[in-house]
């Protein structure tokens, strides 16, 4: 007879019996299925008795000893059952990587945060998808789109992140906001900077549940896999310890208090627009889904006479005389106005925000993304076209927004009496100083929330210039 052979498993991630629920707790977890730094002792066994079959030699069967029975397997709980928070160890995640992993041929992420375009609606969608393809926790692991498996790799997924980042760095990509400025595709992050593995963890806030706000839905990585599940706030375990973030590159923010993208029965989702895909996608060879939509909204905005027919998907001269006209239209010159579009080309037409090439209406001015630029140009504000006199739009109101709309904007705060956060006289380029002055004027109308978030909307926009 052989002798039994030992055999160490880890518990089952997604299995609801008593025993796995109990060494998941007091175990730490490790990818590789071991548990460094604790004896085989503490680890269950599985006890295979492999008795070697007298019929293999060619005799009589003889049971010198009793095969034990196969043991029952566990009864598992539904298919999104999850140990509470409480009861999990530390959430385990991985540095800093490029899409694919360290192994990859992929440059790994700038060193300097930069924050892509991205709508809130397609925020809450790329988190939707994880959740409908259940993508199961894994720290080592990278999903087919490049993304790692953890809470930190989902949320830049879910952000559009040039690489994957983890919560000691997913920070700098954003602002802290308080709990009543929280807005779906926001994220709720505890970073534990004296020991990272020791529950740090982060979340996508996905709306409100209920209107004490008391508990809200979170999209999450966690074991087993991808789920969203309504969860008090700010979490099930050192709630006091999170703390709420807004992305630098969410290319909307509203006026209202449902906030755009929301998840929760009874409000309206923000109309889904495509995020800048980057500038590789455009110039000469580039043959592409965008090109035809950067084309098609040119067209909308004046620059039909460049095109002898429809726009592309292939990119040609009139692409970029037809884009270079655009960006003239908003006053940029040199390198600003190169005819390939930049970040805030494709915001201010995904927006409809900006003047229009043939009659130049709607914004003032902006400063262009470029650096070398001479100013912003001067002359009046023309109706825009939310239909609010004046109004440039929100893509105007924002970190690195500069031009003559931020200091008209400061001078009328001031005229109202809401110009106490101003250190020295409102400028053209927006600061902190704007955002909660803003914020102020919008609180003295009685809102709260997303609604009160200190960027203006053509309601603010209206209320603090009638």
């Amino acid at each position: 007879m052989e002798s039994p052979v030992f055999e160490e498993f880890d518990p089952a991630g997604d299995c609801g019996c008593p025993g796995c629920a109990h060494w998941r707790r007091v175990l730490p977890h490790s990818p590789a299925g071991r548990f460094p730094g604790h004896p085989a002792a503490r680890r269950a066994a599985l006890v295979v008795a492999a008795v070697t079959s007298s019929a293999a030699i060619g005799a009589p069967a003889v049971a010198s000893h009793a095969v034990p029975a196969a043991a029952a397997p566990h009864a598992r709980g539904p298919a999104d059952l999850d140990v509470p928070a409480g009861d999990r160890p530390g959430t385990p995640q991985g540095p800093r990587a490029p899409l694919h992993g360290p192994g990859s041929r992929a440059a790994p992420p700038a060193s300097s945060a930069r924050a892509p375009s991205i709508s809130r609606a397609d925020i809450i969608e790329r988190a939707r998808s994880w959740v409908t393809q259940k993508v199961p926790y894994g720290v080592t692991s990278y999903w087919a789109d490049g993304y790692r498996q953890d809470c930190s790799g989902y949320v830049s997924m879910a952000w559009n992140l040039p690489g994957n980042e983890w919560t000691g760095s997913l920070g700098k990509y954003a602002e802290r906001i308080t709990k009543e400025e929280l807005q779906p595709g926001d994220m709720l992050l505890f970073h534990n900077a004296s020991d990272p593995q020791g529950g740090s963890h982060v979340v996508l806030f996905g709306g409100w549940t209920n209107s004490a706000r008391s508990h809200y839905v979170a999209y999450e990585q966690t074991r087993p896999h991808t789920r969203r599940i309504t969860t008090p706030y700010a979490y099930w375990s050192n709630s006091a310890r999170y703390v709420a973030y807004r992305y630098q590159g969410v290319t909307e923010v509203t006026d209202g208090t449902a906030g755009a993208g929301a998840d929760v029965a009874g409000t309206s989702a923000a109309p889904v627009r495509t995020p800048f895909p980057g500038a590789a996608y455009f110039g000469p060879g580039a043959h592409n889904k965008y090109v035809t939509e950067l084309g098609r909204m040119l067209v909308r905005r004046g620059a039909g006479r460049f095109y002898p027919v429809s726009p592309g998907p292939r990119w040609t001269e009139a692409d970029r005389r037809a884009t270079r006209a655009f960006q003239e239209a908003q006053g940029w010159r040199g390198a600003a106005a190169d005819g390939l579009p930049g970040p805030l080309t494709w915001e201010l037409l995904v927006m409809g925000e900006g003047r229009d090439i043939q009659t130049g209406a709607s914004a003032s001015s902006v400063r262009g993304p470029a650096a070398g630029l001479s100013g912003p140009a001067s002359g009046p504000p023309a109706p825009s076209s939310h239909g609010v006199p004046g109004y440039p739009g929100r893509a105007l109101f924002r970190p690195g927004a500069y031009g003559d709309h931020v200091t008209r904007l400061g001078r009328q705060l001031v005229k109202k009496g809401f110009g106490r956060h101003y250190t020295k006289g409102p400028g053209p380029r927006w600061s902190e100083a704007d955002r909660r002055n803003v914020e102020a004027f919008q609180r003295a109308q009685g809102w709260r929330g997303g609604a009160a978030d200190g960027y203006p909307g053509p309601e603010t926009w209206r209320r603090l210039f009638s």
